[in-house]
């Protein structure tokens, strides 16, 4: 297990915001970041320092990715058609593990990505084990059969706690749904609100 995971609630006290929406999120009661001069007044940030937090938040958000593989999805967005800033959200909601998680599978961003590499997961009836594969329009995401009775994942599923996004297609009760469309930043259900314009900033310094 790796530290960031340990510590994910620390992420939410040090950039200041409930990032998931989760009750249970210590932020509710201790909204000033962790350590001992966790309370200290913050000063008022840079350009720098409103971008990189921008960054951190969207980074954060979607659990283990990596600084290099996060500069790669800029990267790729850059290059596509478009407007960067929406290009960039597509990337990142094509993403497997954030797929499974908007489908309602499983709790947090966390656990999906332990779910997808643990094979619990099927993509148009094959299993992935991949949690940064890139789910096309159209494509079919399902619990495998002999893991839709895992306790989690009963409870994700009944949970009320989050509600599954238009752009997808979702029957619960087979633990399957379908990719129907990539998604503009105003369609995604982020608890928090996320600056990608900021994040394109930070990068095309």
């Amino acid at each position: 297990m790796s530290k960031r995971i340990r510590s994910k609630y620390k992420i939410n006290r040090r950039l200041g915001c409930n990032l998931w929406g989760r009750p249970k999120s210590p932020f509710n009661t201790r909204e000033y970041a962790p350590g001992q001069h966790g309370k200290t007044r913050r000063t008022k940030p840079t350009d720098f320092g409103t971008q990189l937090m921008a960054k951190q938040k969207l980074k954060g958000y979607y659990g283990n990715i990596s600084e290099k593989q996060f500069r790669k999805y800029y990267a790729e967005a850059s290059r596509r058609k478009g407007d960067t800033s929406e290009n960039l959200i597509g990337l990142l909601e094509c993403r497997l593990d954030a797929v499974v998680y908007r489908m309602k599978f499983v709790p947090t961003v966390f656990a999906s990505r332990q779910f997808v590499n643990h094979g619990h997961v099927r993509v148009n009836g094959k299993k992935v084990n991949i949690a940064s594969y890139m789910v096309k329009e159209g494509d079919v995401i399902e619990i495998a059969e002999k893991s839709r009775n895992i306790p989690m994942v009963i409870e994700a599923l009944s949970s009320a706690e989050r509600e599954t996004p238009e752009y997808m297609d979702v029957d619960t009760s087979k633990g399957k749904g379908t990719f129907v469309r990539t998604p503009k930043l105003e369609d995604v259900p982020y608890p928090v609100q996320m600056e990608p314009n900021l994040v394109i900033e930070f990068y095309s310094r």
